[in-house]
C-alpha cells in the first residue's frame, strides 16, 4: 500500500487510477509546512520527510510548478499560491499583452519509506490559452494547452497519458515495480 499525502481529491484519484490493479493507494491530508524554494525537488523532499516522520509508512508527495516563458518562469514553484490568489483569470491578465505563451508543467514526486527518499520528475510542454477551455480537471487545466486540447478538455485517460504528473508517475511506477520484484 502506498499513501499519497494530499488534500486534492482530483490528484488522489489520478494517482489511484494510475496504480489500479498494481498497488492499493490511500490518501491522507496533512498540513505540512512548505519550504519556499525555487527547487521543486527540494520542496518535495522536505514534504516527504515531514510526512514520513508523522505517518511512518511508505508514501508519496508531490510538488508541481507551472513555468511560463514570457513571465520568466513565473509562477514556477509558487503555482499553487498564485492559483489560490489570482487564479486563471489573473494569469491570463498577466499574459494579456504577450504573444509568446509557451509554458511547461513540472511535477516532482517524492517517495519516502524506511530506506529514504527517492524523487521522480515529469514535464509536459505546451502553452497558455487566451481564454479558459474545457470543464474537466482542476487548477490551471482549463488554460494549459497540450497539443490541440487543454488539460481540462481531455478525458481522464488522455490526461493520464500526457500530463506532467503522469510522466512523473510512470518513472516512479517503473522504479517501484523494480524494487518490489527485485
Amino acid at each position: 500500500m502506498i499513501t499519497i499525502v494530499t488534500g486534492n481529491a482530483g490528484k488522489a484519484a489520478e494517482v489511484a487510477a494510475f496504480f489500479a490493479g498494481i498497488e492499493e493507494v490511500s490518501a491522507v491530508k496533512l498540513d505540512l509546512p512548505e519550504l519556499q524554494s525555487s527547487s521543486l525537488e527540494e520542496i518535495a523532499r522536505q514534504k516527504a520527510q515531514k510526512a514520513y516522520d508523522i505517518l511512518q509508512r511508505p508514501l508519496i508527495v508531490d510538488d508541481t510548478g507551472l513555468f511560463v516563458e514570457a513571465l520568466n518562469g513565473f509562477p514556477g514553484p509558487y503555482a499553487a499560491y498564485v492559483q489560490d490568489t489570482i487564479g486563471n483569470a489573473g494569469l491570463l491578465s498577466l499574459l494579456s499583452d504577450k504573444e509568446e505563451r509557451r509554458a511547461y508543467f513540472e511535477t516532482v514526486i517524492a517517495f519516502a519509506d524506511k530506506t529514504g527518499i527517492h524523487t521522480f520528475s515529469g514535464r509536459v510542454y505546451g502553452s497558455i490559452t487566451k481564454i479558459p477551455r474545457g470543464c474537466g480537471g482542476f487548477g490551471y487545466d482549463p488554460v494549459f494547452l497540450a497539443g490541440d486540447k487543454t488539460l481540462a478538455e481531455m478525458t481522464t485517460e488522455e490526461k493520464n497519458h500526457v500530463s506532467h504528473r503522469a510522466n512523473a508517475l510512470r518513472s516512479f511506477k517503473e522504479w517501484y515495480s523494480n524494487q518490489r520484484n527485485g
